[in-house]
Order: structure tokens, then sequence, then C-alpha cells
């Protein structure tokens, strides 16, 4: 293996504000076409504990972002539920999934960590207003994730509606076209 090309590789993987990445994401990082050969020199530096892989076509910095791993599994999708519930003192109940939102429904098991998908309707999916974007990881707002959890779950239980923003879960409310949801959201609000 030339040496200086491996270097370049591993370099511009390192300078990369990315934790996480796809073998084409990789490939359009240095400018390489040929995946089988870049798919070789990604697998030596695996083998030398330079870099991860924790998925098939899937590379990671050794201490890289598990919430940028989940954005990029399944894409379009966006980290939601009990995981941004919880950190946002919504809910109280420890749960150490990372929970998001996609196209499909799937749990997965990474290095001890469990990562579980819920499936959502792709009109919903791709609407970004109440998703931020923090560095490579898509994540919702509690008052989004309130929405996306109820949607999906109608008897779901909050111990704190305190920390959400209820005009904002107004303006969200839409993006469902539901009136079920909305029915359920100003029943659960007014009795807060």
């Amino acid at each position: 293996m030339n040496s200086s090309r491996n270097s370049d590789l591993i370099l511009s993987i390192f300078s990369d504000a990315r934790t996480v990445f796809s073998l084409n994401d990789i490939a359009m990082l240095i400018g390489e076409s040929d995946f089988k050969k870049l798919n070789e020199r990604l697998n030596y530096y695996v083998r030398k504990g330079k870099l991860l892989r924790p998925r098939k076509g899937v590379y990671v910095k050794p201490n890289y972002n598990p919430e940028e791993l989940v954005c990029l599994l399944y894409t379009p999708s966006y980290i939601s539920l009990e995981y941004v519930l919880q950190k946002a003192g919504v809910v109280f109940q420890y749960d150490e999934r990372i929970t998001a939102v996609s196209y499909l429904s799937r749990s997965i098991d990474i290095e001890g960590r469990t990562c579980a998908y819920r499936k959502i309707k792709g009109e919903i999916l791709i609407v970004t207003q109440g998703i931020s974007q923090i560095g490579n990881v898509n994540i919702a707002t509690p008052e989004r994730a309130f929405l996306d959890i109820l949607y999906l779950n109608a008897t779901y239980y909050f111990d704190n509606l305190n920390s959400i923003d209820k005009n904002l879960i107004t303006k969200l409310l839409p993006i469902y076209n539901s009136k079920t949801l909305t029915a359920r959201v100003k029943k659960l609000l007014a009795n807060d």
C-alpha cells in the first residue's frame, strides 16, 4: 500500500468534523471512485484499530458520536421520542436506547447500545420544522418529540409537561394532519 496515499486518507477522515462515515462519504471526501480499493484501504485501518466498522459500509472514528451513527444508518431519520423527552425532563423513566423516527421500524444493537427506529408517515418525516441539526445530528425539539410519540402511541404517559412550549406544539400540530391527535393534545395540555 502506498503509505502517502493512506496517510492522506486517514488525515482526511480525522480532519473532518464528522465522526461517522458511509463508504460513499469517504469516497467523496477523498475523491476516490474505486470502491473496492477504498474498501481495502479502510479495512486496513479497521484491522490497525484506527477506525471502527460497527456495520457493513459504515466507518467511525474511535470516539464517535452514537447519535450521529443513528442518523446515518437509516436516512431520512431524526432522533426523537423517549430519548429527547427524557433529556428534556418530560419523562422520568430511564431508557438507555437512542430512539429515532424513520421510514421503517427496527431495533438494532451496535456495540452494546440499542438504537430503536419507529416508522412514521413520509409526509411527516420530511417536514423539518421542529427538528434541529446540531453538527451531523438531526434531533427533534422536545415539542416535536412530544407530538411524534403521541402520534405513534395514543396512551403514552408524560411525567412533566412544564418544560415544553405549548405555543410551539400548536404551531407544529398541522404537520401531522390528524384531528384525533389535535384533540388528544388539546385534552392533555388542558389538564396540565
